[in-house]
């Protein structure tokens, strides 16, 4: 029995031991205290309306159509976004401020956007809420170039052991997602939607022509199909380094090389689409991180409306 205890106590000392030695380092306005609101007023022919735009960096107002592009050294972009189509302006927020506790925290949400000229609704589509790290291209200037204003991921060469961040999630219900582009009749998606988080690690290199490829470093993502019973707090997800193919845990959809489809900016700043091709070794150093947390999964236009995600104290844990 002495001896059981003594185990016990040695294990416990282990355990406070290795947890004293453990970093936890927030990312610049990780903590989601401090936003950027943008105020812009939308075209006449579209009606006109006043609207509201997040992103998360320095507090401060900022007005007008002026294309936004990230400020005080934010790593942070969102899928808040002014488009201007043939010269009407048209704002998209999927991503807010929300007040928690003594600060603030980002809320994603999938929801119906709707375009309405002359009092008849000519494009309706479905937007979901994402955040990431990287930056937006403005203005939007069609649907089809949404995707290529996006540039994803920054530089990053340090291997960190886990991200942690604070969430809540709230599912639509839904047993299938839709596809709404605005363009066409809305559709079934087979499939329940999630809400979302990756981390990708990768150590990227650019050809004679532009073309960005990758090798993936190390992964950590996770799909949240059911609402939380309010917030879960200092969540943790240990990041995997190498092929981890035939791990336990391993998520296709979301882990697999490509998974995202995501698109960067070259050294000629072009957008391009990113090409993973391959897993690098389990001691290589990236150059770069993805992290993303989306509200919807299966790509832009598709998701269930009223699918929303709530994320605070966005860190590595060293």
């Amino acid at each position: 029995m002495k001896g059981k205890v003594f185990i016990f106590v040695i294990c416990t000392l282990m355990c406070i031991s290795a947890k004293a030695q453990e970093k936890f380092e927030l990312f610049k306005y990780g903590d989601m205290d401090q936003w950027v609101t943008r105020k812009i007023k939308e075209s006449g022919i579209i009606g006109g309306n006043t609207k509201y735009l997040y992103e998360l960096g320095p507090e401060q107002m900022v007005e007008g159509h002026e294309p936004y592009s990230n400020m005080g050294g934010s790593p942070w972009g969102t899928s808040n976004v002014m488009a201007k189509v043939v010269g009407i302006v048209k704002t998209n927020t999927s991503v807010y401020k929300e007040k928690r506790g003594y600060g603030y925290c980002a809320k994603l949400e999938t929801h119906i956007e709707s375009v309405k000229v002359l009092g008849m609704v000519n494009i309706t589509v479905l937007a979901s809420g994402s955040l990431f790290l990287g930056d937006m291209k403005e203005p939007i200037t069609g649907t089809k170039d949404g995707e290529k204003a996006l540039n994803v991921g920054i530089p990053f060469t340090e291997r960190p052991k886990a991200i942690r961040y604070d969430y809540k999630v709230k599912m639509s219900g839904e047993k299938d997602r839709i596809r709404q582009t605005g363009f066409s009749k809305k559709t079934v998606v087979p499939g329940q939607d999630a809400a979302i988080m990756v981390c990708f690690l990768q150590k990227r290199t650019e050809d004679a022509e532009g073309n960005v490829m990758a090798k993936r470093v190390g992964t950590a993502a996770v799909k949240y199909i059911n609402s939380s019973e309010g917030w879960i707090e200092g969540a943790t997800y240990a990041v995997k380094y190498g092929d981890i193919t035939s791990e336990e845990g391993y998520i296709p959809d979301i882990m697999e090389l490509g998974a995202g489809a995501y698109h960067v900016r070259n050294s000629k700043g072009e957008s391009v689409l990113l090409k993973e091709y391959g897993w690098a070794g389990k001691d290589e150093v990236p150059t770069h991180l993805i992290v993303q947390f989306t509200s919807s999964i299966g790509g832009a236009f598709v998701g269930s409306p009223g699918n929303t995600l709530w994320v605070d104290n966005v860190g590595l844990v060293y």
